[in-house]
């Protein structure tokens, strides 16, 4: 995640701001210290970094 927004050229608070969260629980989930719900993923990459993803299970 913090490869994709440092390519949209995102600050963690831009990125934050962009979702309804907070700088810190960015800065948490960049750094593995926080456990991520997928719909906050989801949001995170569609909102606040203008990508998809797609999950494939098998």
């Amino acid at each position: 995640m913090k490869q994709e927004r440092l390519e949209a050229n995102l600050t963690q608070e831009e990125l934050a701001n962009k979702i309804g969260a907070k700088k810190s629980y960015i800065s948490r989930v960049e750094n593995g210290k926080s456990d991520i719900q997928l719909s906050t993923l989801f949001r995170l990459f569609e909102f606040g970094l203008g990508k998809r993803i797609n999950i494939v299970i098998e």
